[in-house]
């Protein structure tokens, strides 16, 4: 049953993540990029520090430690990665966006080998990471004779937000705190939300007078902040506990199965073949580069199951 309620879980949130990059579609119609993120943000925060409070969690840092994960997941993996995502929304779908952010799970580790004495990068994992840049490439699909192209600006974009989330990860690397998940999260969003505002301030290109808070926009926000904002991180975070960030990562290829089916079902779109043929590139350069660590998870699961079978 427990693994029953965890696929379902599983599921749940990857179609609600998936979902989300259509709202941001549809919300980005009405409101500039940064601000929408901001502002989606400041709700989310704010739900999410209610919901710390309501739990008597501690969510008041007393450490300089504490700050650090805090800071770094802030600017980087809140601030930085959604101002970047939602700009690159602007130039390609949502559905394509989510592929390209199958790249994080790549990433993530790789600047941690780069900045890590301690890890090296094995010949398989760079054919993986090759791999991986192959299916950026792919999806990207450059033309040499526009090379400011919008499905390319919006490419680079994407590809800038998933740096953006990893070097939060990365920075975020082995910090200590006594405060819970959800308190560090809630946090992290209200110094992404605030990094956000600034961003969107200083944006020449972009003002939040040009918002236009329509029945639609309000909806598509609403759905961000709240739904895959505050109630997608708490579904994070309880699967997070049950099944290691592994299994989690594979996150990263099921959500762009829901991004494109909801396109397909509200706007008819089917994905591309270059699309499909760089995640297919992607993913495959993820199997390659956590090979070993999908063959321990994959190992203790089959333990697992030998063990409550000999019980009975």
């Amino acid at each position: 049953m427990s693994r029953t309620r965890t696929l379902v879980a599983f599921l749940g949130l990857a179609a609600v993540w998936g979902s989300a990059f259509l709202a941001t579609d549809v919300a980005l119609g009405f409101v500039p990029p940064a601000f929408l993120a901001a502002v989606r943000f400041d709700i989310a925060a704010v739900l999410l520090f209610a919901f710390t409070v309501a739990r008597g969690d501690r969510f008041i840092p007393t450490a300089r430690g504490e700050w650090k994960p805090i800071l770094a997941g802030g600017v980087f993996s809140i601030g930085a990665h959604h101002a970047l995502l939602f700009s690159g929304q602007v130039y390609i779908p949502g559905s394509v966006a989510s592929v390209l952010l199958g790249i994080i799970p790549l990433a993530t580790p790789t600047l941690t080998r780069l900045t890590s004495t301690r890890e090296r990068l094995t010949p398989i994992g760079a054919v993986g990471l090759t791999l991986g840049f192959l299916g950026l490439v792919v999806i990207a699909n450059p033309n040499p004779e526009n090379l400011l192209s919008s499905n390319l600006v919006g490419a680079v974009l994407v590809l800038g937000s998933a740096l953006a989330f990893a070097l939060g990860a990365v920075f975020t690397h082995d910090s200590e705190t006594g405060m819970s998940l959800l308190a560090v999260q809630a946090w992290m969003m209200l110094i992404g939300a605030i990094t956000l505002h600034v961003t969107s301030a200083a944006l020449p290109w972009e003002s939040a007078a040009d918002a236009t808070w329509t029945a639609t926009a309000l909806v598509a926000t609403g759905y961000l902040a709240v739904v895959a904002g505050a109630g997608g991180f708490l579904l994070y975070f309880w699967l997070l506990d049950r099944i290691g960030p592994i299994e989690v990562s594979l996150l990263e290829y099921v959500i762009p199965l829901f991004a494109a089916l909801a396109e397909f079902v509200f706007l008819r779109r089917v994905p591309t073949a270059t699309t499909v043929a760089g995640f297919a590139l992607i993913f495959a350069g993820f199997v390659l580069f956590k090979r070993e660590a999908i063959r321990g998870e994959l190992r203790r699961a089959v333990d697992g199951r030998s063990a409550r079978t000999g019980d009975n």
